[in-house]
C-alpha cells in the first residue's frame, strides 16, 4: 500500500552497492507492458530494478468513478512525482535511484529529479509542454479505443482497461491541460540527465528534448532515426548502449 492505494510492484534483484533502476511507465503502460526490457537492462547493467504500475493501471488498484469525481486533474504527474513516488521509494528503502521514465513516466521522472536527490535521470519521449501533435495523436487514440482495436489490445495488460485508458485520455484532452508546462520547474535538476527522442514520434517533436537541454544545460540528448514513441522497443540496442555509456560517464 502506498498512500492508501495498492500498487502492483516488480522488484528485480541485483548486487548490493549498485544503484536501483526505477522504471516509470507511459500513459497507457503497466508492469506487463514493459515486457522483459527492465529485466534485460538490469542484467546488462548489473543493477537492481523496481517496476510498478500507477493507480488505475496494470494490476494496481483501480480509480473509482474515473470519468467523474475520480477524474485526473492537470497536476496528476506532479502528484505522482512528488507524493506517490517518494512514499514508495521510502517504503522500499531506495535512496538516490536512477530513474528511467517513458512518456508520462519521463515527465514524472523529470519532476521528481527537480525536487529530490537521484543518482541519474533518463527520460524517453518525455513531455515538458503540450504540443498540437500530441493532442492530435491522443484524439486519434480515443477514436481507436472507441471504434477500433485499441481496447482489445490493451485489455490483457490492465485489470480495469477502461480506467487505464480514460484517466489518461480525458485529462490530456481537457482544455486546462493545454497550459501544462514544466520547462521552468526542471531548471533545478542537478543530477545527470539523458533525454531520448525518436525522430518519428507521433506524440511529440524534438522540441521536447531541445527544451530540456535549454532548461538543463548539462543534459545529454539522443535523437534516434527510424524510431517512434517507444525508443526502448524500437531501438533497444541503441538505447541500452546509450544508457550504459551515460551511467558509466556519470559515475566516473
Amino acid at each position: 500500500m502506498v498512500l492508501g492505494v495498492s500498487l502492483e510492484l516488480l522488484q528485480i534483484p541485483g548486487p548490493r552497492g549498485r544503484p536501483t533502476l526505477v522504471f516509470l511507465h507511459e500513459g497507457l503502460g503497466s508492469v506487463a507492458l514493459w515486457r522483459d526490457w527492465p529485466a534485460r537492462l538490469c542484467e546488462h547493467l548489473d543493477c537492481a530494478g523496481l517496476v510498478y504500475s500507477r493507480q488505475g493501471y496494470g494490476q494496481s488498484e483501480s480509480r473509482p468513478d474515473v470519468r467523474g469525481h475520480g477524474r485526473l486533474q492537470p497536476d496528476y504527474m506532479h502528484h505522482e512525482a512528488l507524493q506517490v513516488l517518494p512514499s514508495l521509494l521510502s517504503q522500499l528503502n531506495i535512496s538516490h535511484p536512477v530513474l528511467i521514465g517513458h512518456s508520462d513516466g519521463g515527465t514524472i521522472a523529470l519532476l521528481h529529479a527537480a525536487h529530490h536527490p537521484v543518482d541519474a535521470c533518463i527520460v524517453m519521449a518525455p513531455h515538458v509542454m503540450v504540443e498540437n501533435i500530441s493532442v492530435q495523436s491522443i484524439e486519434a487514440a480515443r477514436e481507436a479505443y472507441e471504434n477500433g482495436s485499441l481496447r482489445s489490445r490493451l485489455t490483457p495488460f490492465h485489470a480495469d482497461v477502461d480506467c487505464a485508458f480514460w484517466q489518461w485520455n480525458d485529462v490530456w484532452l481537457s482544455p486546462a491541460f493545454r497550459r501544462y508546462d514544466i520547462r521552468q520547474e526542471i531548471t533545478s535538476i542537478g543530477a545527470p540527465l539523458l533525454a531520448i527522442q525518436g525522430e518519428n514520434d507521433p506524440y511529440g517533436t524534438m522540441a521536447q528534448i531541445d527544451d530540456i537541454a535549454a532548461a538543463v544545460p548539462h543534459a545529454q540528448l539522443l535523437k534516434l532515426p527510424q524510431c517512434g514513441h517507444s525508443p526502448h522497443r524500437d531501438q533497444p540496442e541503441a538505447v541500452a548502449k546509450a544508457i550504459q555509456t551515460f551511467l558509466r560517464e556519470s559515475s566516473g
